[in-house]
């Protein structure tokens, strides 16, 4: 325990090699064969390291160390104990914040299994991790199985008593997950369900009335209904700065929850604006958003992510506006930051992958704006490498991609390299839309007219 407690005022300190040190030490100290107790003590250490190498955005490490845990955890308790439980809880929402579906997934599925073993079917904490399996399909797409789970969470929460909130909360995930499967009166209707609770319950101004009404801005901009949408992002973000002020940069949430609601809330409100055809207000409003979370995520590497994501976005508003210095300077600031919080980028998950690979691209098109064609064909060279690696070489990302470096090698010269390029592109196309295909007669005029301008190179005439 002392070891422990050491680990965290070095973890404090940004010591964290000296955390680690401890923690490791802190886990060959007890000995399993000696009992239970021991064997939670390693149990604890392996927990404690994973959310160490968490804090240094060593994703990998980190999971690793919590399986170790929940084996040795499994082994001391068994695998229905009811602490076994809450570990599965802890690295299922582990997986899902590393975009980890799959296993996530599988987490959940064992978490609930052990609800129904204990004989705690109905629950609270059984209707929350319907909840979280929900979320966790959601993100694979599987709304209709999303909704079920939901359902069930609702009812569990109604049967309980004295729950309202927490069902209003369920309520407003059922109205996200209509929204996504395009059913939008029945969306409406849950959002309206869980504002009426939110508004008695927390009174007018709370933030969780301003995040459903932000649910609502997005659905009437889903649906053309811009003005409604405009209607519903004003009032979202008077209530987001009347509860913490975070616009003017006065001062922080204290409640970390609290925190979170509102800087997703607020980044929802930019995207809107966004699409709203108004980039300088939601450039703006991401500004505030990042001198709320800056400070705390340089003791947060792993946070680092959440930092990019919304560099990123800034970045394509700059670039809308065509201020393409200021969007390639965000742009690397984003790259910097998902490059130093995942070291190596061949263990990066799919989606994210995928993220950083776009990222690159965006980039490449704000320095061929600058006429910086070399930065350009990096940028694009190595978002390529991602793209075939996360979605394949036919995918139709990848392919933008690969046009932009055909075109890039091109602007530099490198006509053979472009031919090679633009001749793959080219035979994709054809296995996967047809020969005759109109779409792909610009690339083949272009790959004549390189090889053209190749062989005038090879054979200048006298």
């Amino acid at each position: 325990m002392s070891l422990h407690a050491l680990a965290a005022v070095h973890c404090r300190l940004r010591q964290f090699g000296d955390a680690i040190a401890a923690l490791e030490r802190s886990i060959r100290a007890p000995d399993a064969g000696r009992g239970t107790e021991h064997a939670l003590a390693i149990f604890s250490g392996y927990m404690h390291l994973g959310d160490t190498y968490g804090l240094m955005g060593r994703h990998p490490e980190s999971l690793q160390a919590y399986h170790t845990a929940l084996d040795l955890q499994k082994k001391a308790v068994g695998d229905r104990d009811p602490g076994v439980a809450q570990t599965c809880r802890y690295l299922a929402e582990a997986h899902l914040q590393n975009l980890e579906f799959d296993e996530a997934e599988a987490m959940c599925l064992e978490l609930l299994q052990i609800h129904a073993h204990i004989g705690r079917p109905g629950s609270v904490e059984e209707a929350a991790d319907r909840r979280l399996m929900a979320l966790i399909c959601g993100g694979k797409g599987q709304h209709d199985v999303a909704l079920e789970y939901l359902v069930l969470a609702s009812m569990s929460l109604i049967q309980s008593n004295g729950h309202d909130l927490e069902v209003a909360a369920v309520e407003a995930s059922i109205g996200d997950t209509y929204v996504a499967l395009g059913r939008f009166d029945d969306a409406v209707f849950a959002y309206q369900k869980a504002l009426t609770v939110f508004k008695s319950a927390r009174g007018e101004d709370h933030a969780s009335v301003a995040s459903i009404y932000v649910s609502l801005a997005d659905l009437y901009l889903r649906t053309g209904k811009n003005r409604e949408c405009r209607t519903y992002c004003d009032t979202a973000l008077k209530l987001f700065t009347k509860n913490e002020g975070l616009i003017q940069g006065s001062r922080i949430p204290r409640q970390q929850q609290a925190l979170d609601e509102i800087i997703s809330g607020l980044t929802e409100i930019a995207a809107l604006y966004g699409a709203l055809d108004e980039p300088e207000r939601a450039i703006q409003l991401l500004g505030s958003v990042l001198d709320a979370i800056e400070p705390a995520a340089q003791y947060n590497l792993g946070q680092q992510s959440a930092v990019a994501a919304i560099e990123a976005q800034m970045g394509i508003l700059y670039y809308v506006l065509g201020k393409f210095g200021e969007a390639l300077v965000t742009f690397k600031s984003a790259v910097m930051k998902i490059k130093a919080a995942s070291p190596d980028q061949a263990c990066l998950p799919e989606k994210k992958m995928v993220f950083l690979g776009l990222l690159l691209n965006q980039m490449g098109l704000a320095c061929v704006e600058l006429y910086e064609i070399v930065d350009a064909g990096e940028c694009f060279q190595e978002a390529r490498s991602l793209l075939e690696q996360a979605c394949g070489i036919d995918h139709p990302d990848t392919i933008d991609v690969s046009m932009n470096l055909a075109a890039t090698y091109d602007a530099l010269g490198r006509l053979d390299e472009a031919i090679i390029l633009l001749q793959s592109i080219i035979k994709i196309k054809e296995e996967k839309l047809g020969v005759g295909c109109e779409e792909i007669e610009s690339e083949r005029k272009r790959l004549n007219e390189l090889t053209k301008e190749r062989s005038r190179q090879v054979n200048p005439k006298p």
